[in-house]
């Protein structure tokens, strides 16, 4: 048997679990590893998944510096003589950034759908996967599944295309059809809401959050409305409720949600709302070290004001 054979083999067993989903179709193919120069391979079109420069990030650096790549990147050639990422682009950031010469890759062909299929099932894995991009990931997957169908009469009549389609993509996913179908409608949101989606996920101090069940609902509103929304939101600091957003969603879907309306929804009191005091980060930020929690901020400032109200009393008597 040849060492190419031997490669081929190998891999078939070390990454059949990785690439499940196309189990029949990688048996059926032949894949050999190269070592590849990171200018040699283009980012995948479209990526849904952002390759963060966090301490996640440094932390692999530094594994790839010391050890080297050990689980190889997946990559497809391309007509051009180049090579395209498919999954692995986090370590192709880590070898750059380790400055390793080359990286070690899976060579393999794949038509433009399986290698969104594959893409889209290896970066679910991920421990931590933003609203943002499980939303263009299960789309871009769901409508490769959809052309696979189509092409290979993978649909059967009594359900149709797109209840299968769905079907099955919730077996091959982490959440259930009904999720999915939430996380793709996010795809209408416009950019800055959808941000304030991401950010209930990152709990980032300072900036605006908003659950998935009222984003879902405002992405049946139009552009402009989305628009007048945002502005709402800025101006009165806060995002809506589920219940407010059902409630703009039917207005839009009347004609009759415009900015006044919008106004007037968001400056309801909320049920069990607190009213809350709010204070200037940059006017207390010299009392606490960075990156102290906000959390923690609140918590010393309730107990220093606590204290300057028994030294007022002990003043006063």
């Amino acid at each position: 048997m040849s060492r190419e054979n031997v490669i081929d083999l190998g891999l078939n067993d070390a990454y059949n679990d990785l690439f499940s989903t196309q189990e029949e179709r990688d048996n059926a193919q032949r894949s050999y590893v190269i070592d590849l120069a990171p200018e040699q391979i283009g980012d995948f079109p479209n990526h849904p998944f952002h390759v963060r420069m966090d301490e996640s990030m440094m932390e692999l650096a530094e594994s790839v510096k010391q050890y080297g790549v050990l689980v190889p990147s997946l990559v497809r050639p391309l007509p051009d003589g180049g090579y395209q990422m498919v999954s692995g682009h986090r370590r192709k950031r880590a070898a750059e950034l380790a400055a390793l010469p080359v990286l070690p890759c899976i060579v393999r062909d794949l038509t433009d759908d399986e290698a969104v299929i594959i893409m889209v099932d290896s970066n679910l894995q991920r421990e931590r996967v933003l609203p943002s991009e499980k939303a263009f990931a299960y789309k871009m997957k769901l409508d490769a599944m959809k052309r696979q169908g189509q092409r290979t009469d993978l649909t059967s009549v009594p359900l149709g295309p797109k209840l299968r389609s769905n079907k099955e993509l919730s077996e091959q996913s982490p959440d259930g059809v009904t999720q999915i179908k939430r996380y793709i409608r996010l795809t209408n949101l416009i950019p800055e809401l959808l941000d304030m989606v991401d950010h209930s996920v990152l709990k980032e101090p300072g900036k605006l959050q908003m659950a998935l069940r009222p984003a879902v609902e405002l992405s049946y509103l139009t552009v402009e409305e989305q628009r007048a929304l945002l502005e709402a939101m800025v101006s009165e600091d806060r995002t809506p409720s589920h219940a407010q957003a059902i409630k703009m969603r039917e207005f839009s879907e009347k004609g009759r949600l415009n900015p006044d309306v919008i106004l007037s929804i968001m400056q309801e009191e909320k049920p069990n709302q607190v009213e809350q005091v709010k204070i200037a980060r940059n006017r207390i930020d010299r009392f606490f070290p960075a990156g102290t929690p906000a959390q923690k901020i609140e918590e010393t400032i309730v107990k220093a004001l606590e204290l300057y109200r028994r030294r007022e009393r002990s003043m006063e008597r």
